[in-house]
């Protein structure tokens, strides 16, 4: 590919780049965008000289705007750049797991999660790691998860949040559902009678992850097989919510609700 043209003004300067995502927003004068990037004329006329000839922005009146092409540029162009970035920020955890526990749909919307970032339990920290989960999970106002693991602090964690009437729904897949029933019946009794509460059984996937109105923490297994218990991707801005809450919508609807034991 040549390293000139219309990809090259765009991909080979953050400050065209920049520049486009701004005049994207609104048009704007020249001391409008030397202000906004706090530089001098001889320092972003070039650019804007560039980004004219290339037929992205176009000078009227005194203001800066985008061409039509310029705006079919960055309406495209931004979407690539955030599925980019939300790849090469956790570039090792989407390498080493295996991803097909995720909906493809929900994949092709990877951008989405370019806020999030990996946390690691380390061994000698991992009950401050711990703590601050539950702190996350403690003062939400709902909640949801998938769990294709068993941990022994689960039963009793969703029970505790269903008795202070936070909405609250979960999905394991059927040997967690037997491990809690079997060795929990009655926690899971009083949580099925409870409201704003419901318990479903998936058939199988290799993925663990929670949702409330704070934040997204997603889990999954090695490509070997065996589960990751250490590194989560943690998000906790809207975009990463919404992808996790249509997540977790997408395996409640293919999934069977147990409406007691």
């Amino acid at each position: 590919m040549k390293s000139s043209g219309l990809l090259s003004i765009l991909t080979f300067s953050e400050k065209r780049k920049d520049i486009l995502f701004l005049l994207q927003e609104n048009p704007r004068t020249l001391s409008e965008i030397k202000d906004y990037f706090d530089v001098r004329s001889p320092e972003i006329l070039p650019r804007l000289k560039e980004m004219e000839d290339a037929n992205l922005i176009i000078r009227q009146e005194g203001m800066y705007r985008l061409t039509p092409l310029g705006k079919v540029s960055a309406i495209y162009y931004k979407p690539l750049l955030d599925t980019l970035t939300a790849i090469e920020t956790n570039e090792i955890f989407w390498r080493d797991h295996d991803l097909s526990a995720i909906p493809e749909a929900l994949l092709n919307r990877i951008q989405e999660l370019k806020e999030c970032r990996v946390v690691r339990d380390e061994q000698e920290h991992i009950y401050d790691t711990h703590k601050a989960f539950m702190q996350y999970v403690q003062s939400s106002a709902h909640f949801v998860g998938f769990s294709s693991i068993f941990l022994p602090n689960h039963p009793l964690m969703f029970l505790e949040l269903a008795r202070r009437n936070i909405p609250i729904s979960i999905i394991v897949t059927p040997n967690v559902f037997f491990k809690i029933k079997s060795e929990y019946s009655v926690e899971i009794e009083e949580f099925l009678k409870l409201k704003q509460t419901s318990l479903h059984v998936y058939d199988n996937a290799k993925i663990a992850f929670v949702v409330t109105d704070r934040f997204l923490s997603l889990s999954l297994f090695f490509k070997n097989g065996t589960y990751d218990p250490r590194n989560d991707l943690i998000g906790l801005d809207s975009s990463s919510i919404k992808w996790g809450e249509d997540l977790f919508k997408n395996y409640r609807e293919n999934s069977i609700e147990i409406k007691n034991l």
